[in-house]
């Protein structure tokens, strides 16, 4: 899931709440380049408000003139067009030849029978279909297995809104403090665990949930779904075998270890002695990361992001 799903939801819902009528918009198609991605979402009131994006800011911008001059029908949700012209294009700031498909729907207290359930979905960590019919403007909510990409066809919007990616980083030093600054810059929830609270106390990372305790038990309470990654990072086998005996057993989507090759054989050979699958330790990312060549902090979270990233775009997406 895109990490702003969850607050646009939250809010749209708040509005309604106040008694408001905000605007729910998604793009459902996008042809040639594209500041942001089908499937991103907005939502925002004609005051100018807004939560969410669909772009830079241009298309936001165009879509409130639209509002403010009356030209966008609320009676049923609609499909508008962006960049469908050179001029256009150059207005909103889309790339040469970029077009984006947006499927507006006017919200009113109503729509909270189907938004509530899906923002807590949301935090419990599952998947919800919503479907929407832009001929009626009618919503339905179905449960769903796994997260899938947004599907826009004869007039039906089909979109899974699924948990954003939880990383767990084991270990509270440098490597941990980089890696958590690009991984909350490419939308995942951060969590950084280390049974030693000295570590934790000198923390000068970005913000993030510091959870101190035995990594196996962390593990199993915040990391146990395939919405998770995990990733020890402390050079200290004591604690990351610890870490990753539990994490292997886990639906965790991906488990790391940082570690040169040599370092990865006989971890994978103690893991073994431990009693744990060889079908597991066949689950082990390590030497965690793209081989890049990599040496500094950045340099490796760089390599483990885009691993993740090579990851998510494949048929292992959870």
């Amino acid at each position: 899931m895109l990490a702003d799903h969850q607050s646009v939801l939250t809010q749209t819902e708040r509005w309604c709440a106040d008694g408001l009528r905000p605007w729910l918009c998604t793009i459902v198609e996008t042809t040639g380049s594209s500041p942001r991605p089908t499937g991103s979402m907005l939502t925002c009131l004609e005051s100018g408000e807004t939560v969410g994006s669909l772009s830079g800011g241009c298309v936001e911008e165009d879509f409130l003139e639209r509002l403010s001059r009356g030209e966008i029908d609320d009676t049923r949700p609609q499909l508008l067009e962006f960049g469908v012209s050179p001029e256009q294009n150059e207005k909103l700031g889309l790339p040469c030849g970029g077009r984006m498909l947006v499927a507006a729907q006017r919200i009113n207290k109503d729509c909270v029978s189907w938004l509530k359930p899906l923002s807590d979905s949301l935090q419990q960590r599952s998947c919800l279909l919503r479907e929407l019919d832009m001929q009626s403007g009618k919503t339905r909510l179905s449960a769903a297995n796994e997260f899938q990409p947004l599907v826009f066809e004869n007039g039906l919007l089909r979109q899974v809104f699924g948990p954003q990616m939880r990383m767990l980083l084991v270990g509270a030093g440098q490597l941990s403090h980089t890696l958590a600054e690009l991984a909350l810059a490419m939308d995942y929830e951060v969590l950084v665990t280390d049974p030693r609270q000295a570590m934790l106390d000198q923390w000068n990372g970005p913000t993030v949930r510091l959870l101190q305790g035995m990594p196996d038990d962390v593990i199993l309470k915040h990391a146990d779904d395939r919405f998770s990654v995990v990733i020890t990072l402390t050079h200290d086998p004591r604690i990351d075998d610890m870490a990753l005996m539990e994490a292997l057993e886990t639906s965790a989507w991906y488990v790391g270890a940082l570690g040169s090759l040599r370092t990865t054989e006989k971890r994978k050979e103690r893991l073994s002695a431990l009693g744990v699958a060889s079908d597991a330790i066949n689950k082990l990312h390590a030497p965690v990361g793209l081989d890049i060549g990599s040496k500094t902090p950045i340099e490796i979270a760089v390599a483990i992001m885009a691993q993740l990233t090579l990851l998510r775009r494949t048929k292992t997406q959870p």
